[in-house]
């Protein structure tokens, strides 16, 4: 099979040849006022279609100017900092009724609540034999992939699997938020065997715990974690649950589910897209940098070394010399991301528990310096702020959670936003969704084979 992973004389040719016969000259793209990536050009997305599911606020409209202000985002017509706050007053893990909202449009009672969390606990059974017949066999080095090949294979146990009517759908959405953590976390315990040499560990979910709590007890071998610990996880879960329709992969969702698709496919496609380093990849990124930031600067406290390392990093002299400061900046946001806000009061709470205060303080700093040396490097006056990327990967850390896992732990999140718009495209739409692309190419003749050139 290794030759197979060997790029030949014969593929670099082939692909040189595909470059130039399918390079498109730029200046057609503002000939044509293409929306690349289906952006005006302010940046703002093309709008595509209507949601009650969530909503992002980033600025007003003041004579007919576009003032950023600092980032809201709504849950239903509800403001997540209302929900993290309400739930954590009361003491009680919060991803499981922000589930039950963004999926039906209501907040749970305690009764409603407490169903729906039996519901969950119920489904998190995977089919006899699936974890040594699927899970263990070809396991893979990347953790979406090995998601998605298991949500995948799913498809074969569910006898409804093309059922498209909104109780099926409804009822294989709530099967596959309550399996990815198990399919999740095992499948990263397979190829730590298989490819690390760890021990093998398989923890079956504990039926009274929450999303947050399975997932720390199933990873650690020892199936212990701090109350805090799960806390700050699940708060990271109602964080990455939604963001809006126009998300990469949660507008794959929608053109997939246009298609008349089946739930497995929907979602294995929306992994896929997650996967991508441009969507779901940057945590891992900033954490990285962060690993060389700590290795290069004496000094964590000195302001002046540590803006010297995020120059170099814009001068694509340090980190991945590609000069981005990962963890900053949103396509949407400007003035600040509400879920990096509120996911900072409690990275701060965790580093004193695990004892990392001094890199919660360097986090902070870099938050502070980053904006303005982006501004400084690049003269620009646009407002740049952390986004959520920017603390999460920082909690995995002080979690032990492996990098492996930080893009599934979004996934983990985000199925529940994707299972609310599959449902939602679903019940209001009955189109398949189609772009236009212009065609572009040259009309050529059709050459008998023997007048062709040789190559």
């Amino acid at each position: 099979m290794e030759r197979f992973n060997i790029i030949t004389d014969e593929i670099q040719r082939l692909a040189q040849m595909c470059v130039e016969n399918n390079s498109i000259p730029q200046e057609l793209y503002a000939k044509y006022e293409v929306k690349r990536g289906l952006r005006n050009r302010d940046g703002q997305g093309v709008l595509t279609g209507l949601t009650e599911i969530s909503m992002i606020n980033a600025f007003r409209i003041e004579d007919l100017d576009r003032i950023p202000i600092e980032g809201k985002l709504y849950y239903h017509g509800i403001d997540i900092e209302d929900i993290v706050h309400g739930f954590m007053k009361e003491d009680r893990f919060g991803f499981e009724e922000v589930i039950y909202l963004l999926c039906f449009g209501k907040l749970p009672n305690d009764e409603e609540l407490k169903k729906f969390g039996k519901m969950l606990s119920d489904y998190r059974l995977l089919p006899i034999y699936f974890v040594r017949d699927v899970v263990m066999k070809a396991p893979s080095r990347d953790m979406m992939n090995a998601l998605a090949r298991c949500v995948l294979t799913l498809y074969s146990y569910d006898d409804k699997a093309d059922d498209t009517t909104i109780p099926n759908v409804l009822r294989q959405s709530i099967r596959l938020i309550a399996l990815l953590p198990l399919l999740a976390v095992y499948s990263y315990h397979a190829h730590a065997h298989y490819h690390l040499g760890k021990s093998l560990v398989v923890h079956p979910p504990v039926a009274e715990y929450s999303t947050a709590q399975n997932f720390l007890h199933m990873l650690r071998p020892d199936g212990q974690f701090t109350d805090l610990e799960a806390k700050v996880l699940d708060i990271v879960l109602v964080l990455h649950a939604e963001h809006g329709g126009g998300n990469n992969s949660t507008f794959t969702n929608h053109v997939v589910t246009s298609s008349g698709t089946d739930t497995y496919s929907a979602v294995a496609a929306s992994l896929g897209s997650l996967k991508g380093p441009k969507h779901g990849g940057a945590n891992v990124k900033v954490s990285q940098m962060f690993d060389e930031l700590k290795s290069t600067v004496k000094n964590w406290e000195d302001e002046a070394e540590v803006k010297a390392y995020l120059e170099s990093v814009l001068d694509k002299k340090a980190f991945d010399k590609k000069g981005l400061i990962y963890g900053m900046g949103h396509a949407v946001y400007s003035l600040s991301d509400p879920r990096c806000v509120l996911l900072k009061e409690f990275v701060e709470k965790l580093s004193i528990e695990k004892g990392r205060t001094a890199e919660f303080k360097l986090y902070s700093m870099v938050e502070t310096l980053a904006p303005k040396v982006i501004a400084e490097k690049h003269k620009m006056n646009k407002d740049i702020s952390a986004n959520i990327d920017f603390y999460s990967g920082f909690v995995y850390s002080m979690l032990d959670i492996p990098h492996e896992l930080y893009t599934p732990l979004f996934a983990i999140g985000r199925i529940a936003g994707w299972s609310a718009h599959r449902m939602e495209e679903l019940i209001n739409s009955s189109r398949i969704i189609r772009p236009a692309y212009k065609a572009v190419a040259k009309k050529q003749r059709y050459l008998a084979l023997d007048d062709r050139a040789e190559a």
